[in-house]
C-alpha cells in the first residue's frame, strides 16, 4: 500500500525533456551553459619574429620607393655647424652710427696725433669681425694711445672715478686709463696686471693661468671673437653712449658680480673642459676616447653646461662631430648621448637619431645601449622636441626604440621611464594633427608604424597594460586605426596590440565598452577581406570581446551588416582553403602548407565568433535559421577531418551545438538534424577526446527529438554513450548521461539501455563523481528516476546490488555534513552548497523515497565512509 506522498511521487513524469514552446531567458541560458551552450577558445595568431631589424618588415604593405630607408651612410660631414651656434637669451640692440668729421689739429693737442689714415692691411680686416675691425682701425689711426696724458677735463672724469665704465667696443682699464685691446698688451709690459673687461678673460690672463702648459688651440681658447661678440651683444652699448650719465654710473656691485660669474665659467671651461677636448683631438685609441667622452659628459653636467644655451657649445659639437668618422659603435653611442644632451635640432637632430638607429639595428649592440642608458636620451627627444618640425628625426628615434623594445631585458626599464605615456601622447598628437590637416601625412604614417610596433612589444607587461587602462589609451588607438584605415601596416600593428590586450579580462572589458570599435572592425574586415594577417587578428579580437560579455554580443550584432560580413568572410576563406587544398593534392611534390594554414586559421577564429554570438538568445535563433551560416558550418564538417584540422572541426561542431540548443521554427539545424547526426558519427569513432566530447554534446541537444533517438539506437550510438560513462572524465560523463537521460524518456528505449548495463555504470558514476560534482550527480539521479517510472520493485528495476548501493549512497549524499565535508575553501564550499541544495537534493530525495517505498530491507545497511 502506497502512502499519499508515494502516490504523489508516482504522478511525477520522467526527467527531463524541456518544453518546446517556452523560450529561455538569457540568465537561464547562461546558467545552463554546461548543458548546452559554451564559448570557444583559440590561440592568438602567431606573429613570426623578423630576421632583420628594419623600419618596415618583409610583410609591410609599403613599397621600397614609398618607405624611408633603413640603410644609409653617415659621416661627420653630414652634420651642420650652423646648429652649433649658441642661442642668445637677449635680443641685440641696434647699433647707432653717428660719424663725425675729424677736427683739425691744434696747438693744444698732442703733436703726435694726426689725421686718420686708412688701414694698412685690408685683407686682415676682411678676415675679422666687423666689431673687431672698428677696434683695429682705432688702433691704427692712433686715436687712443696707452701712454698719452689726458687733458685735465678728461682726467677728472676718469682718474678720479673708481667705477668701471662698460663701452660698446672692447676696452680695458689699467690704472684708470681705458685702452683698446690691441694696445693693451703692449702697455701691460710696463704695468702690473690690472686688466679687466666685460667680455671675459684676456689673452694675458689665460697665458698666466696656464703658464708652463702647452698652448691651447685657437678654437678652444676662452677669449676670442665669439666671446667678445657675445659680450658686446648683451651689453648693447656703443661709443656714443659714453656721454650719457647713466652709462657712467653703472653699479660697481653689478659689474663685479658679472665679472665673477664669467670668471667662474671661464675657470671651469679652461680647467675641466679644455683638457678633455684636447684628449679627444689626439684620437689615440677607442678606449681612451670613450673614457674621455664619459668624463666630458659628467663635467658638462657638473658645470651646468648641457642644453642649447651654453656659449661654447659650437666648439664642443664640432669636436664631437669629427669623431663620428672613427666608426666605433661604442664611441658613437657616447657621442650621440652628449650631442642629444646639448639639444641639437633639425638636421643635426635627425643625423644623431640616425646614428643611434644604425647602431641599434645590430642585436649584439643591445648590451652597449643598456650600459650607456641611451634609452633615456631617446625618450627625452620624443618628450621635449616638436613633432611637426622633427617628424623624420622622430621616425628614426622611434625605430631605435622599437628595436630596443624587442629585447625583454629593456621592458621594465622602458615602462619605468614612462615609455607608455610618452608613446600614447605621441599617438594623440598624430591624431590631432591629422584631424587639423584633414589628411594622413605619409611621414606621420611611417612614424605611427614604429610607435604601434613598440607598444605591441610593451603590452606583454602587466604594468604596461595597467598604465594603458589608466590613461584610457584604447580609444586613442581606435581613433588612430580609423584615421589611418588606408594604411594596412598601422591597422595591423594596432590589431596586434588589441589581440594581446583582449586576452586579459580587464582590457577586454575596456575595449568592449568602447562601442565605436565594432563598426571600425567591421569596416576594416570589408576593406581588407583577403588580407589574412589583418583580418585574422580582427576576428580573434571579436572572439575575445564576445566570449564572456553578453552586452558585447548584442552591441556587435546591432551593427549594420555584422552577421553578413562574417559570413562573407567565412565564404571567402572557405574557397581559398579549398583551392589551396586542391593545388596541394594535384602537386607532384609536397608543398609547404602555409597558404592553407593561413586560410584555416581565419576559419578557426570565425567559427569561434559565431559560437560565442550564438549564446545570446536574440542572435542564436536567427543564426540557427540562417541557411548560409548553417550551410558553411556543415560544409566544414563535410570536407575536413579532425585528424587534419582538429581545431577547426571542433569549433565548427561547438557552433552547431550552440545553435542546436534553440528549438525554434524554421531552424535549419532541426531540418538537417539527421544529416548532422551522420556527420557526428565520424567524430565519435575518432581517437580525439575533444572531438568526441563536442559530438556527444550535440547529440545531447538533438536527442530531445524522437527521430534522433531512433537514429541513436539504430546506429548503436547508445552503446557508445554507455561506454563513455567509464571515461573517468567528468565532462564526458556529464554529456553522455544527458543523452541517456533523453533516451530514457522513451519507455521503449529503457529496456535496451538496461540490457546494455547502463544502470550499473550510472551508479558507479554517481559513486565516483557525486561528492565533487553535484550537477553530474543530479543528472544521474534524473536518469535513474526515468528508469524507475512505473516501478514495481526496486530490485527488479535496478537489481539487488545497485539498489543496496543507492540506498547507502543517497542518504549519505543527502546528509549535509557528510556531503559538504571536504577540504574546500569557503568560496568553493559555498558554491558546492548552492549546487547541492538547489539541484541535487530535491531530485535525490525523490529518488530515494521511491526506492525506499518499493524495497524490503533484509538486513541493516552499513554507512559508507568517504
Amino acid at each position: 500500500m502506497l502512502s499519499p506522498n508515494d502516490k504523489k511521487l508516482e504522478k511525477l513524469g520522467p526527467f527531463y525533456r524541456p518544453s518546446m514552446s517556452k523560450q529561455k531567458t538569457s540568465a537561464e541560458i547562461i546558467s545552463e551553459a554546461r548543458n548546452a551552450l559554451r564559448t570557444v577558445g583559440t590561440q592568438r595568431p602567431f606573429t613570426p619574429r623578423e630576421d632583420q631589424r628594419k623600419l618596415f618588415g618583409p610583410a609591410s604593405s609599403r613599397t621600397l620607393e614609398n618607405r624611408p630607408p633603413s640603410s644609409f651612410s653617415l659621416h661627420a660631414s653630414s652634420f651642420e655647424s650652423s646648429d652649433s651656434r649658441p642661442i642668445s637669451g637677449a635680443r641685440l640692440c641696434p647699433l647707432e652710427l653717428k660719424p663725425k668729421a675729424p677736427a683739425s689739429p691744434t696747438t693744444e693737442e698732442d703733436p703726435s696725433l694726426a689725421f686718420p689714415k686708412p688701414p694698412v692691411d685690408l685683407a686682415k680686416i676682411r678676415r675679422i669681425s666687423s666689431a673687431r675691425a672698428r677696434l683695429f682701425r682705432a688702433a691704427s689711426q692712433g686715436a687712443l694711445l696707452p701712454d698719452r696724458t689726458l687733458p685735465p677735463a678728461e682726467s677728472k672724469k676718469t682718474v678720479a672715478s673708481k667705477e668701471t665704465v662698460v663701452m660698446g667696443d672692447t676696452m680695458v682699464k689699467t690704472n684708470g686709463i681705458y685702452l683698446t685691446e690691441s694696445n693693451a698688451i703692449g702697455h701691460l709690459k710696463s704695468h702690473p696686471l690690472q686688466l679687466t673687461y666685460d667680455g671675459g678673460f684676456s689673452e694675458i690672463k689665460m697665458q698666466e693661468m696656464f703658464k708652463g702648459t702647452t698652448s691651447l688651440p685657437s678654437h678652444l681658447r676662452s677669449g676670442g671673437d665669439q666671446g667678445k661678440r657675445r659680450s658686446r651683444a648683451s651689453s648693447c652699448f656703443n661709443s656714443s653712449d659714453l656721454s650719457r650719465p647713466e652709462t657712467r654710473a653703472v653699479s660697481k656691485a653689478d659689474v663685479q658680480e658679472k665679472e665673477k660669474e664669467i670668471e667662474v665659467d671661464e675657470v671651469f671651461w679652461n680647467t675641466r673642459i679644455v683638457p678633455i677636448l684636447q684628449e679627444l683631438e689626439k684620437e689615440e685609441n677607442i678606449e681612451t676616447i670613450c673614457a674621455s667622452c664619459t668624463q666630458l659628459h659628467h663635467a658638462l653636467e657638473e658645470g651646468n653646461m648641457l642644453g642649447n644655451k651654453f656659449k661654447r657649445r659650437s666648439v664642443l659639437l664640432k669636436t664631437l662631430y669629427k669623431l663620428v668618422d672613427i666608426g666605433s659603435d661604442l664611441l658613437s653611442l657616447k657621442l650621440a648621448k652628449i650631442i642629444l644632451a646639448l639639444k641639437v635640432s633639425r638636421k643635426n637632430l635627425l643625423n644623431v637619431c640616425k646614428l643611434i638607429f644604425k647602431i641599434s639595428r645590430s642585436e649584439k649592440n643591445d648590451s652597449l645601449i643598456e650600459n650607456d642608458s641611451i634609452l633615456e636620451s631617446l625618450l627625452e627627444v620624443l618628450r621635449s622636441e616638436d613633432l611637426q618640425t622633427n617628424t623624420e628625426a622622430f621616425l628614426y628615434c622611434m625605430g631605435a626604440i622599437k628595436f630596443i623594445s624587442g629585447n625583454p631585458r629593456f621592458l621594465n626599464e622602458m615602462i619605468s621611464k614612462d615609455a607608455v605615456e610618452i608613446l600614447m601622447n605621441l599617438i594623440k598628437q598624430i591624431n590631432e594633427n591629422t584631424k587639423k590637416c584633414g589628411t594622413c601625412l605619409p611621414n606621420s604614417g611611417h612614424l605611427l608604424v614604429q610607435v604601434t610596433a613598440t607598444l605591441r612589444n610593451l603590452v606583454d607587461s602587466p604594468l604596461a597594460r595597467s598604465k594603458l587602462l589608466r590613461i584610457s589609451a584604447l580609444p586613442q588607438l581606435c581613433t588612430a586605426m580609423g584615421e589611418y584605415e588606408a594604411d594596412k601596416d598601422v591597422c595591423t600593428n594596432i590589431a596586434r596590440i588589441f589581440s594581446k590586450l583582449t586576452s586579459y579580462h580587464d582590457c577586454c572589458v575596456a575595449l568592449a565598452n568602447y562601442s565605436r570599435c565594432y563598426a571600425l572592425f567591421l569596416k576594416l574586415i570589408n576593406k581588407y577581406q583577403k588580407k589574412q594577417d589583418l583580418v585574422v587578428r580582427i576576428v580573434f579580437i571579436l572572439g575575445n570581446l564576445t566570449a564572456k560579455n553578453n552586452q558585447a554580443r548584442e552591441q556587435f550584432s546591432k551593427e549594420k551588416g555584422s552577421i553578413p560580413t562574417l559570413l562573407s568572410l567565412f565564404h571567402t576563406f572557405s574557397k581559398l582553403d579549398l583551392c589551396a587544398e586542391k593545388r596541394a593534392a594535384g602537386a607532384e611534390q609536397p608543398q609547404a602548407p602555409r597558404p592553407r594554414a593561413q586560410a584555416e586559421d581565419v576559419l578557426i577564429k570565425l567559427t569561434r565568433v559565431l559560437a560565442n554570438l550564438a549564446i545570446h538568445p536574440g542572435i542564436g535563433p536567427a543564426l540557427a535559421a540562417n541557411p548560409h551560416a548553417v550551410g558553411l558550418l556543415l560544409a566544414t564538417l563535410e570536407h575536413k577531418s579532425i585528424e587534419d584540422c582538429e581545431e577547426l572541426v571542433i569549433n565548427a561542431t561547438a557552433t552547431i551545438n550552440n545553435l542546436s540548443y534553440y528549438q525554434v521554427k524554421n531552424s535549419i539545424i532541426q531540418d538537417k538534424k539527421l544529416y548532422i547526426a551522420e556527420l557526428l558519427i565520424k567524430l565519435l569513432v575518432s581517437n580525439n577526446m575533444d572531438g568526441i566530447l563536442e559530438a556527444v554534446r550535440v547529440f545531447g541537444n538533438l536527442s530531445q527529438d524522437h527521430d534522433i533517438c531512433d537514429f541513436i539506437v539504430q546506429k548503436n550510438v547508445h552503446k557508445f554513450m554507455i561506454a563513455l560513462l567509464d571515461a573517468k572524465h567528468q565532462d564526458i560523463c556529464f554529456s553522455a548521461c544527458g543523452v541517456l537521460l533523453n533516451l530514457t524518456v522513451d519507455k521503449d528505449k529503457r529496456v535496451i539501455l538496461k540490457e546494455g548495463g547502463s544502470i550499473k555504470k550510472l551508479v558507479d558514476c554517481l559513486r565516483h563523481f557525486g561528492p565533487t560534482d553535484w550537477q553530474l550527480a543530479c543528472l544521474v539521479c534524473k536518469t535513474l528516476w526515468n528508469f524507475s517510472e512505473n516501478i514495481i520493485s526496486a530490485s527488479s528495476c535496478f537489481g539487488d546490488e545497485d539498489t543496496n548501493t543507492l540506498l547507502v549512497l543517497l542518504p549519505s549524499f543527502l546528509d549535509e555534513e557528510l556531503a559538504l565535508d571536504g577540504s574546500f575553501d569557503q568560496d568553493l564550499r559555498n558554491y558546492h552548497k548552492l549546487q547541492w541544495e538547489t539541484e541535487f537534493k530535491p531530485v535525490a530525495q525523490q529518488l530515494l523515497n521511491r526506492i525506499q517505498s518499493h524495497h524490503t530491507f533484509l538486513e541493516p545497511l552499513p554507512i559508507p565512509s568517504f
